[in-house]
């Protein structure tokens, strides 16, 4: 594990010193986040793109530590896709289809230059493990979960601090289990995003002095389902399919919740709402700071569950995970999270 302690300092590092001058930047060049919309918590306007400051420190690190492998420059050039992305669409709102597309566009880049894709699973209920092909639906599949889990992450970016600490606690998680599998690389990436989350977050915790703005929420959903695909789900176990999803349980299952109550109530699954799991959380009477820190010990279980199932044998992890994510479902029900709230827009 010392070999993730530099890759991690360093990136804490850049991050500290270049979050106060992304800062200047974006209100040199006006690029705030301007209250008004009801689903915002915050009074006055507040500097945005503060993801640029992880962004430098990722690449930074990533070219020290990292060989330039395929996978390497694959996720670089990705990267820089979703932060000129977010970037344009924090100063000039970019246009939701014109986003979703380039946030193909830079899956794509990355599973073609990097060579990712989820393959293949094994059938852990059928003799020796059974090798089931995905063959021409591997591309689709990698698809979804790269933009998917861009997108959740940039779904819970709604409160300081939120997307920033539940990222780097997923980060870690990842870490443990790609080191456990010896995806030494990804252990490494995974470390390096850690750090950089860890030295934005004073920044980013409540009260926030700078935002993540699309540039940094976006970044940090890409960059976390590229390790999750190279570092967990590389391996044939189909059990390793699903505890990424355990790992970042949070932002997935608040996103599957909302798109669910919106469709029962007749809106468009993508449609803005205030009943998201944060927003539900301030309604009981919990601060911003409470709120973050619940969902970052929520985040810190599910990571700690995700690492035990991983030493399981295949069948039992499965068994384990499914119930799991069957009782988080009956939780949902009985708090309520698929009824569509009246505050909801």
């Amino acid at each position: 594990m010392q070999y993730l302690i530099l890759p991690f300092a360093l990136a804490v590092f850049i991050a500290l010193l270049a979050t106060p001058a992304v800062r200047k930047w974006s209100l040199h060049y006006n690029v705030m986040d301007l209250p008004g919309d009801k689903r915002r918590v915050h009074k006055k306007p507040i500097p945005l793109a503060g993801g640029l400051a992880i962004y430098l420190a990722l690449i930074s690190s990533s070219l020290i530590f990292l060989p330039l492998s395929r996978g390497t420059l694959g996720y670089i050039v990705g990267a820089t896709i979703i932060v000129l992305t977010g970037l344009y669409d924090d100063k000039y709102n970019m246009a939701a289809k014109t986003k979703f597309a380039l946030q193909i566009v830079a899956a794509l880049a990355l599973i073609l230059i990097g060579d990712v894709n989820i393959n293949f699973f094994t059938n852990p209920f059928y003799g020796q493990d059974t090798l089931i092909s995905l063959e021409a639906m591997s591309l689709p599949i990698t698809l979804f979960w790269m933009v998917g889990i861009t997108n959740t992450i940039n779904l819970i970016d709604g409160l300081d601090g939120l997307a920033t600490g539940i990222s780097m606690i997923a980060a870690i998680s990842l870490m443990l289990i790609a080191h456990r599998f010896s995806y030494l690389e990804i252990a490494v990436l995974s470390a390096i995003l850690a750090g950089g989350c860890l030295g934005f977050l004073p920044y980013n915790f409540n009260p926030a002095k700078i935002f993540l703005g699309d540039t940094g929420a976006l970044l940090l959903g890409f960059s976390l389902s590229f390790i999750a695909v190279e570092g967990v789900m590389k391996s044939a176990a189909i059990l390793t399919i699903l505890l990424p999803v355990l790992i970042l349980g949070v932002p997935i299952f608040d996103t599957t919740f909302a798109m669910i109550r919106r469709k029962m109530a007749g809106r468009s699954i993508v449609s803005p709402d205030k009943g998201h799991l944060h927003h539900r959380l301030l309604h009981r009477g919990l601060s911003q700071r409470q709120t973050v820190l619940a969902l970052y010990l929520v985040t810190a279980i599910f990571g700690l569950i995700a690492n035990l199932i991983s030493q399981m044998n295949a069948k039992n992890g499965l068994i384990t995970s499914i119930i799991i994510v069957g009782g988080i479902g009956i939780l949902a029900l009985m708090l309520g999270l698929l009824h569509d709230k009246e505050d909801e827009s």
